[in-house]
């Protein structure tokens, strides 16, 4: 049943027809939001949004369809969503995924940067406007405890020399972090923050395209957390009252932690700002 207290707040999650993000939906429904869940396939994206409809009593359940491995169609969801709705107090960047071989999307990009990091940034600042209109509003960044071992290889983003699907998807989830900070220098004064968030290690779908790797994911996941414990932290810091107006920061089991030593690197950060505009074929 629903709670109420996000009654009259309009959210969006990306990857939500299943795992964190799913749960993370189911959440924000069951505190009365209205909640538009992103998914790229469109089947299984309507049975998440009947089974969230359904347990959580909240008919204000929307399924937008996005594919995050090209930027027109991120560009194309943002424009749908601004025809439809004039606000958004909740925006849950969770999409992800981790590539057991290089692949490049339709703009030339690596798969796991793109859907994980660029997709998200390119998301971000074409819903800002809308999310000023409705300060105070909050952006969470699911990145992951593996940005500690992430390092942002300016030289070779897209892994074009020599490829690593880990190193790969610790680096998509470090610039995660990083993007977190420079935008929260950004937004300063506008009553929009924006957190970063590592949701444990839970057992989902995750690492299913990730060749080898993927098979001891696989064998881990009966010791992972389940998706519901997953969806604690990104819940917690996209309504908590508790913490209104913190901003830039990374969050653990609903605790404040430090990040790592490299996502504190202001030139690093701007750097990275600098191409991803590039990127994205954006100005900002």
């Amino acid at each position: 049943m629903s709670s109420g207290l996000l009654s009259g707040k309009t959210s969006m999650i990306t990857g939500a027809n299943s795992g964190i993000g799913k749960k993370t939906a189911m959440g924000l429904a069951q505190m009365g939001a209205e909640v538009v869940i992103v998914c790229r396939d469109a089947s299984k994206g309507e049975v998440a949004k009947k089974e969230i409809t359904e347990r959580s009593g909240n008919k204000a359940v929307e399924l937008m369809l996005a594919d995050l491995s090209s930027l027109a169609s991120v560009r194309k969801l943002a424009e749908s969503f601004k025809e439809t709705h004039d606000r958004l107090h909740i925006l849950v960047n969770n999409a992800g995924l981790i590539m057991g071989k290089r692949i490049v999307t339709a703009n030339n990009l690596e798969t796991t940067f793109e859907v994980n990091y660029l997709s998200h940034f390119l998301l971000t600042l074409l819903l800002l406007d809308s999310m000023k209109v409705s300060a105070p509003a909050r952006i969470v960044n699911v990145s992951s405890g593996a940005h500690f071992s992430g390092k942002m290889d300016f030289d070779d983003l897209q892994e074009e020399r020599n490829y690593s699907a880990m190193r790969s998807y610790c680096q998509s989830k470090l610039a995660q972090v990083l993007f977190t900070h420079e935008l929260a220098r950004k937004l300063e004064g506008t009553g929009v923050t924006v957190n970063a968030v590592h949701p444990g290690a839970v057992r989902t779908r995750w690492g299913d395209e990730a060749g080898a790797l993927g098979i001891g994911i696989r064998i881990a996941r009966p010791f992972m957390l389940s998706p519901e414990k997953g969806a604690e932290t990104p819940i917690f810091v996209a309504s908590s009252p508790e913490i209104e107006g913190i901003t830039g920061k990374y969050w653990e089991k609903k605790k404040e932690k430090p990040s790592s030593k490299e996502s504190y690197d202001d030139n690093e950060s701007r750097l990275l700002w600098l191409v991803s505009t590039k990127l994205a074929g954006v100005e900002a």
